[in-house]
């Protein structure tokens, strides 16, 4: 992939297409358009009983887009049971310079002022395009989650992307639809103005967390 940058790297997203590298060592990207995608509903966002705890404990502060590289380069770190990863620094560049066009962004959970986990993604129109997360603590990624949809909510976003089906966001309603379904979803995800709020009421996380509880 020769010459990729932002503006082609959006307009790809707009397509339905994201780039992965096979592993992290390698230089080469190739794009992606999975035959059925993961999309998380905003407007059933499923926050399991015992999570709804953790985020009202305040054991974990958050913060937004205050260190968006040392997010990326924690999701693209290796971890237990994840030996490869597909951001390589071909990927981190990208996305960093995304991040300093105001086009990415990243929710960061802290623990006694260490970064303990985190996620960023991609903000296009109404659609928030989820990219990678990571977790150093118990929750701190899904803490990090349960904030960024509230932030999404309250900025009028339509569409959260996660790409793919994990049983890690099996828990948070996330449903697999057909790639022709993305489309249709896409399209009108991308005529909304979404505005990604970096300062979250609390009144608006409140307003989610009182939303249906699954068990744990």
């Amino acid at each position: 992939m020769v010459g990729l940058n932002p503006e082609i790297l959006l307009r790809a997203y707009a397509e339905g297409l994201f780039p992965m590298a096979e592993r992290r060592e390698d230089t080469k990207l190739f794009w992606v358009d999975p035959e059925k995608r993961g999309i998380i509903p905003l407007k059933s966002f499923h926050i399991p009983r015992r999570l709804k705890k953790t985020v009202r404990s305040n054991i974990y502060s958050i913060s937004c887009d205050t260190c968006f590289e040392e997010v990326i380069r924690a999701c693209a770190d290796k971890r237990p049971g994840r030996e490869e990863t597909w951001i390589n620094d071909e990927i981190v560049k990208l996305y960093v310079q995304l991040f300093e066009d105001g086009k990415a962004h990243s929710i960061e959970t802290w623990q006694n002022n260490l970064l303990v986990g985190g996620l960023y993604g991609v903000a296009v129109g109404g659609a928030f395009f989820g990219e990678s997360m990571f977790s150093k603590a118990r929750d701190a990624s899904k803490v990090a989650l349960v904030h960024l949809v509230a932030r999404l909510q309250q900025g009028g976003f339509k569409l959260l992307d996660t790409q793919f089906v994990t049983s890690h966001l099996a828990q948070f309603g996330v449903v697999e639809i057909h790639r022709s379904g993305y489309r249709h979803l896409l399209s009108a995800a991308l005529k909304a103005s979404g505005e990604f709020k970096k300062d979250l009421p609390e009144a608006a996380l409140e307003a989610l967390m009182q939303s249906k509880t699954q068990t744990s």
